[in-house]
C-alpha cells in the first residue's frame, strides 16, 4: 500500500486513538476521583480546559501502538498514556503563559492563562503534573515494579534532564548564538524526551526484553526529533488557521530552530533520512510495527 493510501487508513486510526483518550481524561479528571475529590471547581475547570477537547494525542497513541507490539492490550496502557498526556498538557499549559511563550491560542481555543486568569494556569499546569504520577500509581493491572520503572522514567523525562531542561535551554537560546549540535540538544530535550519515553513506556509495561526497550527508545528520539523539525518548519509555512495557533512567532522572539539554521530544503531531507532509520530499526518487527512506521511518516509530513 502506497503512502497516500495508507494515510488516511492511519489518521483515522489515531482519530480513533484520541477520542478513546479523551474518554479517559474525562474519566481521570472528574471530580468524585481519588486523586481530585475536593479539589476547588475552578482549578478542575482550568485543567479540563487545558487538557480536554483537542490535539492529535500522539504520545498516548504511541504508548498504546508501542504496548500493542509485544502484546500488550490498549486497556492496560490507558493510565501510562493519560499519564503522559497530562504532563504534555500541562507544559502546553505553562508554554503559552507570558514569561514563556506568551499565547493567546492554542488548538483554536483561548489559551488557559487566556480562559481563566494567570495564576490559575500556573496552578492548572502544577495539578495537570502531579496528577500524572497518580495515575501511573494506581494503575493496578501493571507489575508494581513496572509501575516504579514508569514513574522514575516519567520523572527523568519531564523534568529538568528531559522536558523542562529543554525549555529553559529554549529560553535562554532567544539572547545566544547556538550551534547546529546545541540545538539539536534542546531540541531532544525540550520535544523528544516526553516522545522517547511515550515509545519506551510500551515495552516497559509489557515486561518486554532490555534489548526492546533501547530499540523503542531510539524509534522515540527519533520521533521527537522528526516532530520538532516539522513543527519548526509549519511555524514558518502554515497558517495560523490549519495549526489552530499563532505561527511565526519562532523568528520573532529569536528561537533557534534547525530550519532557520539549515533552510527548508535541508529540513525536508532530514526528515526523510530520521522516517527511513525509524523503518531499519523496525524491521525486525515485522508488520507488527507497521502502524509505528505509519507514524514516523505521518510525524515528518504533517501539515498541521
Amino acid at each position: 500500500m502506497s503512502d497516500s493510501a495508507a494515510r488516511p487508513a492511519f489518521e483515522t486510526q489515531l482519530g480513533q486513538s484520541a477520542a478513546r483518550m479523551e474518554e479517559v481524561l474525562q474519566q481521570a479528571l472528574a471530580r468524585d476521583t481519588a486523586l481530585l475529590s475536593g479539589a476547588p471547581e475552578r482549578l478542575l475547570e482550568a485543567m479540563r480546559h487545558g487538557a480536554l477537547g483537542g490535539g492529535k494525542r500522539l504520545r498516548p497513541f504511541l504508548v498504546e501502538e508501542s504496548a500493542a507490539l509485544f502484546g500488550a492490550s490498549a486497556q492496560a496502557a490507558a493510565p501510562v498514556a493519560a499519564a503522559l498526556e497530562c504532563i504534555h498538557c500541562y507544559s502546553l499549559v505553562h508554554d503559552d503563559l507570558p514569561a514563556m511563550d506568551d499565547d493567546d491560542l492554542r488548538r483554536g481555543r483561548p489559551t488557559v492563562h487566556r480562559a481563566f486568569d494567570e495564576a490559575t494556569a500556573i496552578l492548572a499546569g502544577d495539578a495537570l503534573l502531579t496528577l500524572a504520577f497518580g495515575l501511573v500509581a494506581e494503575a493496578s493491572a501493571l507489575p508494581a515494579e513496572a509501575r516504579l520503572s514508569l514513574v522514575q522514567l516519567l520523572s527523568r523525562e519531564a523534568g529538568a534532564a528531559g522536558m523542562a531542561g529543554g525549555q529553559a535551554l529554549d529560553l535562554a537560546a532567544e539572547t545566544q548564538t547556538l550551534t547546529e549540535a546545541e540545538i539539536a540538544r534542546m531540541q531532544a530535550m525540550k520535544t523528544g524526551a516526553l516522545l522517547a519515553f511515550a515509545a519506551e513506556a510500551g515495552p516497559i509495561l509489557a515486561g518486554a526484553p532490555e534489548a526492546d526497550r533501547k530499540t523503542l527508545r531510539r524509534y522515540g528520539e527519533i520521533i521527537g526529533l522528526a516532530f520538532q523539525l516539522a513543527d519548526d518548519l509549519l511555524d514558518e509555512t502554515a497558517d495560523a488557521a490549519t495549526l489552530g495557533k499563532a505561527v511565526g512567532k519562532d523568528q520573532a522572539r529569536g528561537k533557534k530552530t534547525l530550519p532557520a539554521l539549515r533552510g527548508q530544503d535541508w529540513t525536508r531531507g532530514e526528515l526523510a533520512r530520521l522516517v527511513a532509520e525509524a523503518e531499519a530499526l523496525l524491521a525486525p518487527y515485522g508488520e507488527r510495527a507497521e502502524t509505528l512506521r505509519q507514524t514516523a511518516r505521518f510525524v515528518a509530513l504533517r501539515t498541521r
